[in-house]
């Protein structure tokens, strides 16, 4: 009964406009999507270098993205709070208990996610596109554009498993971050608060928000593939 009650509650706190909910949602997304910004372009392109180029040393770092993935935020969360401390070496940046120390986190999360599934999109490419283009005279940087436009649903695949990363994290935003109403209290800092204090309804809110950002986004990448395959078989 409980949890009904509750349930009840969360979709009151949604619907009337509920300033402090709405505030962790917003600190939430803009730190998420500062971090995506960063992260994307630098992993777009170390993943498809991994994938294309050859140099020593290229198989340890495929291995050091892949472990990786199985870091847990809280260790991530553990070793900036080391640097970012005030007797740590970063620590005159001040960004400890701030947006700004959660954005970096938010980035080292999403670094072996973006890499390792553009990397996978790239070495799953037909290699005779590469080649063909080369022959016909492209540049790299051509070459490149081409061949991230063929595998474009895995890259798209990759920022949206990154985003839904770092914004369904808890570790790294509490220990970085601080939970700071206002400031640095996310979605998921804020579950954990409301659930150990006995009240489920913003928990409950703040639940139901983040399920439907990851409906809206998958359901629009397949709606884009199918659109897509539908307009090659027409063609």
């Amino acid at each position: 009964m409980q949890l009904f009650e509750a349930t009840g509650d969360a979709f009151v706190l949604l619907f009337s406009g509920d300033a402090a909910l709405w505030q962790i949602i917003w600190v939430s997304l803009k730190t998420s999507l500062v971090a995506l910004i960063i992260a994307a372009p630098i992993a777009v392109l170390t993943g498809y270098v991994l994938a294309t180029a050859s140099f020593p040393g290229r198989r340890i770092l495929i291995w050091l993205v892949q472990a990786a993935l199985a870091l847990p935020t809280v260790l991530i969360g553990l070793l900036l709070y080391g640097l970012l401390s005030r007797q740590g070496p970063m620590g005159g940046l001040h960004w400890l208990f701030s947006q700004s120390g959660i954005v970096v986190g938010q980035v080292l999360i999403a670094l072996p996610v973006l890499v390792a599934f553009v990397l996978a999109a790239v070495q799953a490419a037909d290699p005779r596109l590469a080649e063909t283009a080369f022959t016909h005279g492209a540049s790299r940087w051509r070459v490149m554009t081409t061949v991230l436009h063929e595998v474009r649903f895995g890259v798209m695949a990759a920022v949206i498993n990154g985003f839904g990363r770092v914004l369904s994290e808890v570790g790294c935003a509490l220990m970085v971050g601080g939970n700071i109403a206002g400031e640095t209290r996310t979605m998921t800092t804020a579950i954990a608060l409301e659930t150990s204090k006995g009240e489920f309804a913003q928990g409950l809110a703040l639940g139901i928000v983040l399920m439907t950002i990851a409906l809206v986004i998958n359901a629009a990448l397949l709606l884009l593939q199918g659109d897509t395959r539908i307009s090659r078989l027409a063609s």
